[in-house]
């Protein structure tokens, strides 16, 4: 969640929370309440939805890296090392099993490590007599299964995440607008109680009550943004 629309969200929790300090008997007031409560509690849904989705991306990542580095370093040493023996038979196997020209790129790693495992099920007779362990071929297929689906994990993580994050600012839109209607009431019916009106400008701006002195009545009315939002 980005600092924004938190102040936005944080002002319209401090609304609310005055606002059921002083109440007022008006079925429109309470209504206003009542719709400003559902999209807080809806905007702490999506923060929470925002959060998993961004776990779900660093948790791929994460994992993602360790099986490109192991595929590397064990699986597909083997099989390049192998295939570099055949080539005394093949030829064309040194440039088809290139180690080194594997990209690190995580779409292109993909690719190139699916061509190499396609191409040693097809040469695994050869590469068998060369010294291949069938059983590193058929990991080598499980991790590079296991990476397609931990890529499909983090794109799900981040379709949750922009997701969220599109509707939490939707959400604090609203909580603006409906704190701004509860302003122009409570201007009005704090007037004669400046105590009040001061307290009810801290709670309803969205940079927050200011940290000394007391808010003068020219303080920003709710939902104004200023530099901090």
């Amino acid at each position: 969640m980005n600092r924004r629309i938190s102040s936005r969200l944080n002002m319209g929790h401090r609304a609310l929370e005055f606002s059921r300090a002083h109440p007022v008997d008006s079925s429109g007031y309470i209504t206003a309440l009542k719709q400003l409560e559902e999209r807080l509690a809806r905007a702490d849904q999506l923060a929470q939805e925002q959060a998993r989705g961004t776990a779900e991306v660093r948790a791929a990542t994460a994992r993602k890296d360790e099986l490109r580095r192991s595929i590397r370093r064990s699986q597909l040493v083997h099989i390049a090392g192998v295939a570099g023996r055949a080539a005394k038979e093949v030829p064309e196997l040194v440039q088809k099993f290139d180690l080194p020209r594997i990209p690190f790129r995580s779409l292109a790693f993909r690719a190139a490590a699916r061509t190499m495992v396609d191409e040693a099920r097809q040469q695994k007779e050869l590469l068998v007599k060369h010294g291949l362990v069938e059983d590193m071929l058929q990991a080598l297929g499980q991790s590079l299964d296991e990476y397609d689906q931990v890529v499909e994990r983090g794109a799900e993580g981040r379709r949750i995440h922009i997701g969220a994050a599109a509707n939490l600012e939707a959400v604090s839109d609203e909580v603006v607008q409906i704190v701004r209607g509860l302003d122009g009431y409570n201007r009005f019916r704090f007037t004669a109680e400046p105590d009040l009106l001061a307290a009810w400008s801290a709670a309803s701006n969205v940079i927050g009550p200011p940290r000394t002195g007391t808010p003068s009545e020219t303080a920003p009315q709710a939902g104004q943004t200023k530099p901090a939002a």
